[in-house]
């Protein structure tokens, strides 16, 4: 069972969401996802990242299949 995420309210100085708008976007990611990726960071640079923390979830498009050649089952070398 998934644990419910926690959600805050955030102010922010329009031209920092702006900025944080348009680095998240560069990188693909939602302004929220990048003000997580960035907290992350931060604490795991400063070794304050709880162990427990789960993972980031991944996001996006599911990586393709590897098509293996023909008449080879995958695992075959």
């Amino acid at each position: 069972m998934a644990t419910e995420r926690k959600k805050i309210l955030l102010r922010l100085d329009p031209a920092v969401h702006d900025a944080l708008a348009r680095w998240a976007s560069d990188e693909l990611r939602s302004t929220n996802a990048q003000i997580e990726f960035l907290l992350r960071r931060a604490l795991t640079e400063a070794a304050r990242m709880p162990g427990d923390a789960a993972r980031l979830p991944r996001r996006g498009r599911p990586p393709k299949a590897r098509l293996e050649p023909e008449g080879q089952e995958p695992g075959d070398s």
